[in-house]
């Protein structure tokens, strides 16, 4: 009989393979208390003391009954159960005791009864917490998340060690892809070919593998992850072999995949003689510095020492957060961490910053981002996008700054929303202001969706997941570029190295991914089914919301097609059409002028005029500024409306609605 079908046995079957169980134990104290008081396996005088052999068993039965020893819950037995089983023992070896004088049963040396009680002690109370910790072990074992461990590499090997001493996972089996190792055994775990997996599966109820490849490129990665997709489990990856065995991770550290090994795109390594040139030693500002870009940029600026690093944000929490974890990872104080309250669009404020602090290389990564935000309050977008980085590049002439790097996005390609021609035309300031001037030197990257950042789609996907969906996504064939958030800080400084004025750098993004493939994957990887596939009936429903105001289909990252490549693989500088330095003058002050007299209709008019390639898709969608031409109607209609006390404004677009080039 198995012993787990021993557990599962009704109670008075157990109680009597109990009873059983400690007659042979019994017995079996007896003879060695013999053999061991007279030094021989079988002594003759055994053949004396066969009717103790009899006695002993059936006496002991109705003793241990009346002290309770058969009603005593194996899994929960503890100490009282000793102090009972003492003395069911000492009763027991008084009446073989008193047999033995009764029957006067020749040939039992004293000392036998002395041997005898601590033999069938430790046999009947070492029997049940035998049991006992059977028990345990295998509800331990019941509890634990049968996980297969893909890598049968060191650490692979290690993570197992450490599973199987813990209480939430059971590695099951390994995969890997070296035929050489299978049917071998890893602490006692099998390695499998990956065909096998669904054998697997099926046989231990598999809920989640767990990725032990740390050191394999991205795009491995991306084609294992491709292999499992169609199975029904949770990919989960695990630390290094080095952060195991130092302590610096553990069991805890086991987490979803990274998202970037869905995009299948390595990362190229920065070089440090071009970061190390443009930072270490100089005076640093990064406006927008508590963003997503711009706190990237800050962790791998203070990497290379520069002299002081100047943080520039309107949001007093994004500032704090920010300030107070570039101070806890900077060694010895070294670098001087100036966090600085305040806007962008303060010319006056910029330009004291500057002088003061002897800033010589800004990043300019404020800056509104959320398309349907901005779309819905365009005033808003022109005034922080546009103005604020004129006046932040006119305080930079001012204060002789050496470089102005301006943080763009592949939504100012041929822009659909106000948010990416406002960025288009940011980029159309900074390349008039180079042509005037040679100090700063003015320098766009531009690049794609960052991973990670506030306005990723990826975080929303996982929570939604989480929840039992549904994944929305606003259309089946919308369609995204995708980049790390650290890879994209890296790029942007090691761009920053190489501007010469008004150069346009475009990121290498890799392939675009269509973000409806990027939801089927994240709920796949997630252990769950699509609810749209065909052969679904359940899992997470993916449900299409429509595009958003302004939102495209395509992303692109190049107005033309005219691109050269520069001393950096993933870099290419972009030759694009530019506007003249009077005429961008122009569309400023009336941007300006009709932010300040709050016309949205103009600034969006202004806006199309200045960004030729802006083909809006939407009409001027801000709420307030609608209710408040309503409220200057009412104001015009009767003197005693309260629309009389708003402020005048001319309610007429400028007349510069076609382009000046």
């Amino acid at each position: 009989m198995k012993l787990v079908t021993v557990f599962t046995l009704p109670n008075n079957y157990k109680k009597l393979i109990l009873i059983l169980g400690d007659v042979v134990l019994l017995s079996c104290s007896l003879w060695l208390a013999y053999a061991i008081r007279l030094g021989e396996w079988w002594p003759p005088v055994l053949e004396q003391a066969l009717p103790l052999f009899v006695f002993i068993p059936l006496i002991s039965i109705p003793i241990f009954l009346r002290m309770g020893l058969y009603r005593a819950v194996i899994r929960y037995i503890g100490q009282k159960a000793i102090i009972a089983i003492a003395k069911a023992n000492t009763l027991l070896t008084f009446m073989f005791v008193v047999f033995v004088i009764l029957f006067e049963i020749k040939g039992v040396p004293r000392s036998v009864f002395i041997i005898f009680w601590g033999i069938s002690f430790l046999f009947i109370g070492g029997s049940r917490f035998f049991l006992r910790g059977i028990i345990h072990a295998r509800e331990v074992d019941n509890h634990k998340q049968s996980v297969v461990v893909y890598g049968a590499g060191a650490t692979g090997a290690e993570i197992t060690k450490i599973l199987q001493i813990g209480s939430d996972y059971k590695p099951v089996a390994f995969l890997d892809d070296n035929s050489d190792l299978y049917g071998n055994e890893i602490h006692g775990v099998k390695v499998f070919s990956p065909g096998k997996l669904q054998q697997i599966i099926d046989k231990h109820n598999v809920k989640d593998i767990l990725l032990a490849l740390p050191s394999v490129t991205h795009k491995r990665r991306y084609e294992i992850l491709e292999k499992l997709e169609p199975y029904p489990v949770h990919v989960k990856t695990v630390p290094g072999i080095i952060e195991l065995l130092s302590g610096k991770a553990n069991v805890a550290d086991i987490t979803e995949i990274k998202i970037e090994d869905l995009l299948g795109r390595d990362v190229v390594s920065p070089r440090a003689p071009l970061l190390d040139s443009s930072i270490r030693g100089k005076s640093i500002m990064v406006s927008g510095a508590g963003g997503s870009i711009g706190s990237e940029l800050c962790r791998q600026i203070i990497r290379f020492a520069p002299k002081r690093l100047v943080l520039l944000e309107l949001s007093e929490y994004a500032l704090y957060k920010i300030d107070a974890e570039l101070n806890s990872v900077q060694e010895n104080n070294s670098i001087d961490i100036i966090p600085i309250l305040g806007s962008i669009t303060n010319k006056e404020k910029i330009e004291t910053i500057l002088k003061s602090l002897n800033i010589q290389v800004i990043y300019h990564a404020a800056a509104y981002k959320h398309v349907p935000l901005v779309e819905s309050n365009p005033i808003e977008g022109v005034w922080n996008n546009i103005i604020g980085t004129w006046r932040c590049a006119e305080a930079a002439i001012s204060a002789n700054v050496e470089k102005f790097i301006l943080i763009s996005t592949d939504k100012a390609v041929r822009p659909t929303n106000v948010m990416g021609a406002t960025k288009r035309m940011a980029e159309l300031v900074l390349q008039a202001l180079a042509k005037k001037h040679s100090k700063p030197i003015f320098s766009m990257v531009r690049f794609g969706n960052v991973l990670g950042s506030s306005g990723s789609v990826v975080p929303l996907f996982r929570e939604q997941i989480r929840k039992g969906g549904p994944v929305t996504v606003t259309h089946p064939e919308i369609t995204r570029y995708f980049m790390t958030i650290s890879e994209a800080s890296q790029l942007v400084l090691q761009a920053s190295t190489m501007g010469e004025g008004g150069d346009v750098f475009v990121l290498d993004m890799g392939e675009p991914v269509k973000i409806v493939d990027l939801a089927r994957s994240m709920i796949h990887l997630s252990g769950h089914g699509v609810r749209d596939d065909k052969s679904k009936s359940d899992g997470v429903e993916i449900k299409y919301t429509g595009l958003r105001p302004g939102e495209k289909l395509y992303e692109e990252l190049l107005i033309g097609d005219n691109a050269s490549g520069t001393e950096h693989p993933k870099i290419m500088r972009a030759e694009e059409s530019e506007l003249p330095f009077d005429v961008v003058m122009k569309y400023l002050n009336s941007f300006e002028e009709s932010c300040l007299e709050f016309d949205a209709q103009n600034v969006v008019d202004i806006l199309k005029s200045a960004v030729i390639e802006f083909n809006p898709k939407s009409q001027v969608t801000d709420p307030v500024w609608e209710n408040y031409q309503q409220l200057r109607e009412l104001g015009n209609d009767s003197g005693k409306e309260r629309g009389t006390d708003l402020p005048k404004t001319t309610g007429k677009p400028q007349n510069i609605r076609k382009p000046l080039h």
